[in-house]
């Protein structure tokens, strides 16, 4: 016998089978757990700052451009803060559920656009906090997150015009102009490397570049 699944159990599956949303939904528990005067690794941005950010981002494509368009920047400062002056626990309700116009809202783009997105925001809480350890990602995760670090390699150290391997532990490597320098480890933490959160990820960089590499501004 055929058995047949609801559309709400379908969605629910999709849902949490989609490693972007599953680290959503994981943050926004532990914004939740930590409150929303917590410290992050994002500069002068408490948890609450970083979850009004997010909503914005789902919600407010007039308020997350100003993060790419200066001329559009003091109006988006001026959404974010609006969002952060509501309750945080509506805050965060809106945080868990995107919008069904949104990119967040469709599993093929939702991986394009937040794989790197919710993965990143999430350490910047975790590793924001006193004792925190690196996660072990399962392999499919890990794969999941070797496109943000090709993406990422390509436009973050191209630019250094120095020649450089990158090579994700277990996953596979990427070079950039050469491979004179190894910029190595787990493709989380090159991820987070590669978004500039140079002193929160453990990698290793062994070669004529590593100085360089250590002091580039790195985020894109």
């Amino acid at each position: 016998m055929a058995v047949v699944y609801s559309r709400d159990i379908v969605s629910t599956i999709t849902y949490v089978t989609v490693f972007a949303r599953r680290e959503r939904l994981a943050l926004a528990q532990l914004l939740a757990d930590l409150g929303p005067d917590q410290p992050t690794l994002c500069t002068g941005w408490t948890t609450g700052d970083l979850a009004a950010h997010l909503v914005i981002r789902d919600r407010r494509p007039d308020g997350a451009a100003g993060a790419m368009i200066p001329a559009l920047a003091a109006h988006g400062e001026r959404v974010r803060r609006a969002q952060r002056a509501r309750p945080y626990a509506t805050t965060l309700s809106l945080l868990r559920t995107p919008p069904w116009w949104s990119p967040a809202s469709h599993p093929p783009l939702e991986a394009l656009t937040n794989n790197g997105e919710f993965f990143i925001h999430h350490e910047d809480v975790r590793r924001a906090q006193p004792d925190w350890e690196p996660r072990e990602l399962a392999p499919e995760d890990a794969a999941a997150l070797w496109g943000q670090v090709r993406f990422r390699a390509r436009t973050a150290l191209g630019k250094l015009g120095a020649p450089i391997l990158v090579r994700a532990d277990g996953v596979g490597e990427i070079e950039i102009k050469g491979n004179e320098t190894v910029l190595s480890g787990p493709p989380g933490e090159l991820t987070l490397f590669l978004a500039g959160r140079t002193d929160a990820a453990r990698v290793t960089i062994e070669g004529p570049a590593a100085d360089r590499i250590r002091a580039a501004k790195l985020n894109l």
